[in-house]
Order: C-alpha cells, then sequence, then structure tokens
C-alpha cells in the first residue's frame, strides 16, 4: 500500500533562536513529521537562491524529505523568523517581510503533486503576500481528492477576517488553538464556549471536523455526530517549537487511516508531547509512534 500523500503548503523558514539557527516553518514542519511518522509529506515552498536556502534544502535532504516541489527564488532571500522561548518552554515569534516564501509560484511538480495528494495543510502567515495566497488558492484549487486541512496559525497581525473565511471555505478541517479561537470569536461573532464556537465554524463553513489545542490542558475534536475531549498529559516541555504541526501531522494521518475519533486526539497528543520533549521541530520519532 502507498503511504499517505500529505502537502505542506507555504512558508519554509529559519527559526533563529538566542542559542541556535533551526529550520522550520509550519508547512515545513508538518511535511517532515508526516514523513516521520510513516506517511509521505512533501512541502510546497520557496526559499531564496542563497546560503541559508541551499542549507534549507541539504538540511530537508538529509531528514528524507522530498524537496521536488521548493522553487528557488533568485531575488527574495530565504525566510527567517527571530524566535524567542519563554520560562514555560513557549516561543514567540517575529516574521521579516519580503521573503522567498511571499512569492511562492507553482511549477508544474507542484501542480502534479496537487493532483496526487492526499492531504494539504495550509495557514494563514504565507497568504500575507498577494502572490503566494494566490498559488496556495491555485493548489487548493488542483488537489480535488486531498483532504485540505487549515491549521491557522495566526502570527502577528498577518491576516484578517476575509483570509480566513476564503481559506475556512476551502477547507474540510480546522484546526486552531485556544488563544486562535478567542481571535476568530471576536472576529466572527461566534457563541461563547469552546463547542457552541467551533459547532457554530463547522456549520457556517461546511467543515468535517474542528481540532483545538489548548497546550497542557488537552485537546478537542468535533465532527458532525461525535467528540473527543482529552486532558493534557504530563510532558517535561523543552521548547514548543512544532508541537502544534506535529499534532496536525498525526491528526491526518490517524483520520486518513480511519482511527476512532479518541484514538486520533490521543495519538496526535502522543506525537505532539513527543515533540515538546525535544528541541526543535524536526526530532527524530521513534519507531512506536509510527503510522504504518
Amino acid at each position: 500500500m502507498e503511504p499517505i500523500l500529505a502537502v505542506g503548503l507555504g512558508e519554509i523558514l529559519w527559526d533563529v533562536l538566542p542559542h541556535a539557527r533551526l529550520l522550520g516553518g509550519a508547512p515545513a514542519n508538518f511535511a517532515y513529521q508526516v514523513n516521520a511518522l510513516g506517511g509521505a509529506g512533501v512541502p510546497v515552498s520557496r526559499v531564496g537562491d542563497d546560503e541559508l536556502g541551499r542549507e534549507a534544502l541539504s538540511l530537508l535532504v538529509r531528514r528524507g524529505v522530498n524537496i521536488d516541489a521548493v522553487s528557488l527564488d533568485p531575488e527574495h532571500p530565504t525566510g527567517t523568523v527571530d524566535a524567542s522561548v519563554d520560562e514555560n518552554g513557549v516561543a514567540v515569534y517575529v516574521f521579516p517581510d519580503d521573503v522567498a516564501w511571499d512569492f511562492l509560484t507553482l511549477d508544474s511538480a507542484a501542480l502534479a503533486l496537487a493532483a496526487n495528494a492526499d492531504a494539504v495543510c495550509f495557514g494563514t502567515l504565507a497568504q500575507r503576500a498577494d502572490v503566494s495566497r494566490r498559488a496556495i488558492h491555485r493548489f487548493l484549487d488542483a488537489s480535488e481528492k486531498a483532504l485540505k486541512v487549515f491549521d491557522i496559525n495566526l502570527r502577528q497581525n498577518f491576516y484578517s477576517s476575509e483570509i480566513i473565511a476564503d481559506s475556512l471555505q476551502a477547507a474540510h478541517v480546522l484546526k486552531i488553538n485556544d488563544d486562535e479561537l478567542g481571535v476568530l470569536t471576536r472576529l466572527f461573532s461566534l457563541p461563547k464556549g469552546e463547542q457552541p464556537a467551533m459547532r457554530t465554524l463547522m456549520e457556517r463553513y461546511d467543515l468535517d471536523l474542528v481540532v483545538l489545542t489548548r497546550g497542557g490542558a488537552g485537546s478537542l475534536i468535533v465532527a458532525a455526530d461525535a467528540v473527543s475531549d482529552l486532558p493534557g498529559e504530563p510532558v517535561e516541555v523543552v521548547d514548543t517549537i512544532g508541537a502544534g504541526d506535529a499534532f496536525t501531522a498525526a491528526l491526518v494521518l490517524g483520520y486518513l487511516k480511519g482511527m476512532p475519533l479518541d484514538d486520533i486526539n490521543r495519538y496526535a497528543a502522543k506525537v505532539a508531547g513527543h515533540v515538546c520533549g525535544q528541541p526543535g521541530a524536526m526530532p527524530d520519532m521513534p519507531d512506536e509512534l509510527k503510522v504504518v
């Protein structure tokens, strides 16, 4: 049986921490983690034709990730983000403008990937520029058979109600954290309370699943006819970089494998917890977490 082909669509960037520089970007993290968990994760992105871009591609290849749909930009630099980690291990980010992934374009390799993808994961950050936003929605339109997962990832002021609404219209699954649910409650006049707000989004945008992560307080998955609400498990947090993307990767694999909702939730939380216990967004995955 062919592995599940899941695309991370959007930014590749370097997280520049006080003590290190780590490769990341939510779509790149998602693609890596799908791959590490036994699927076929592929990023669709753009890096600069510069030292950081070449280093990013080399590292992805060494980590076993297919880079055929990552294009080179001769005019704009590879993306970076200034990342800091607070006393609880929670990452805070500041993103420069006008970097390579803001100018994402789709070549024949990317469009062929769209036609064959089983899942596509995308967010808001890479839609901050018109060029990349158009490319992302063109890719989504071409991914006719794919499960489309909107992992919202609100960053700084790089989102709008229009971007969010258009993305929800294109998605089958919304994945959101508790802070982001508060933002959407204000922007879209949602009812108070987690489940009422999530069910309103599900009905308004015809979603199959709405998934809420609450950090150490656990995670909630709402489907049309079922709910999974699990408490958090104790985790020794090193940093939270990539943990949400790991949750999404495991969620997608579990859902497409037909797991029961509680099993999907438990599996995704376990994978995210493993990433929280390791430095950076792309740690090795133990065999017991892999889906085969």
